[in-house]
């Protein structure tokens, strides 16, 4: 598709995109009959601005996870993209346009989630599928940042151990052990004061029970299902 270079606006900054970053929303908004969503797809991006007209030479990202590129206006699937000065962020030099585009997808999600849910050095995290983006990230970063446990899932016996090979040394196998159970095992019972859930369904379910006394829990994915059955006792 072809459309025009954008105008920058005041608060505004043009940028010439190198690379894009590539997340579920943006199949979820591809979904969108044409003419009820932006021009071009994309969420997150890497590119060259820092000038009125995209003339400079630092690399940035966009780092807004809430904000609506791709969604009510233009992202970064496209070769120009005005973005606002407040969504970028200088990236350092030892990281390249691919990679700076793709960190803000499971990385920054799972930081800004953690911060929401209130994590502290100490507190119990509980993010299922470990070889997903998200579980992945928030494991990862739970555990760099203090966390007593920082807990995840798999769904066989290989990935399992795989996980564990990689220094993830606790990942529940759900193919030999249920969710509560796992988490119960590894917290001597206590439960988890954060479950950090980005694929719904019936995980989301399980995930709520392992919740421990004023324990939070976050949903921000449906990739086992759009529908979960809630015990209203947990």
């Amino acid at each position: 598709m072809d459309i025009p270079k954008p105008a920058v606006s005041d608060g505004r900054v043009l940028v010439k995109i190198t690379a894009a970053g590539v997340t579920p929303l943006d199949h979820s908004v591809g979904r969108i009959p044409t003419g009820e969503s932006a021009a071009g797809l994309g969420r997150r991006g890497s590119g060259r601005g820092g000038g009125r007209r995209g003339n400079g030479v630092s690399r940035r990202f966009t780092r807004d996870v809430y904000r609506a590129y791709g969604v009510s206006e233009n992202g970064a699937y496209s070769e120009w993209l005005v973005v606002r000065e407040e969504n970028l962020c200088l990236v350092p030099d030892n990281i390249d346009d691919v990679s700076a585009a793709g960190v803000p997808v499971a990385y920054l999600t799972a930081q800004m989630t953690l911060s929401l849910a209130g994590f502290a050095k100490g507190k119990t995290v509980v993010s299922p599928a470990i070889g997903g983006s998200v579980g992945n990230a928030v494991t990862q970063m739970a555990r760099a940042q203090g966390a007593k446990h920082a807990i995840s899932t798999t769904t066989n016996h290989a990935k399992a151990q795989q996980a564990r090979s990689l220094g993830f040394d606790e990942v529940i196998d759900l193919s030999v052990e249920k969710l509560s159970d796992g988490v119960r095992r590894i917290t001597e019972a206590y439960g988890a004061d954060i479950v950090i859930d980005a694929i719904g369904g019936e995980i989301l379910s399980e995930a709520l029970g392992t919740l421990a006394m004023g324990g939070s829990l976050t949903t921000l994915g449906y990739a086992a299902g759009r529908k979960a059955t809630i015990d209203v006792t947990d």
